[in-house]
């Protein structure tokens, strides 16, 4: 499964991506929203962690929706306020995950968004059966 994460904390961003990687995901990283779009623009990525401040965050997921990519989101945040998590999933995230977090709740959240084969309930990357 191909995963980038989006985080403007380029610290947590090494941090996030290295432990993904030692669980055998693909990872990219970026810390500019902006960059969001070019990174996702060959369709290889299945989720996408966005740990950007909340109304970048929101923005940079409402235009990855829009965009039709068919890549889930995962949205980290530092507020954890329930009005937040609900601001989170309506602008389109799939999930929403607090700062401070534990990371292997992070990999079981990232894997439930990624694609499964049909009848088997396994996760697959793109092309690999």
């Amino acid at each position: 499964m191909r995963v980038l994460v989006v985080d403007d904390e380029e610290l947590m961003a090494a941090a996030i991506a290295e432990g993904l990687r030692q669980e055998s995901f693909a990872v990219d990283v970026a810390h500019d929203g902006a960059r969001v779009p070019a990174e996702l623009a060959d369709g290889g990525h299945d989720v996408l962690i966005l740990g950007l401040p909340r109304a970048q965050g929101d923005e940079v997921c409402r235009r990855v929706v829009a965009a039709g990519t068919g890549v889930r989101v995962l949205m980290l945040t530092v507020f954890v306020a329930e009005t937040d998590r609900l601001a989170a999933l309506a602008a389109g995230a799939d999930d929403c995950l607090g700062k401070p977090f534990v990371f292997a709740e992070l990999v079981a959240r990232v894997r439930a968004l990624g694609p499964r084969l049909v009848g088997t309930g396994a996760t697959t990357g793109h092309g690999s059966p």
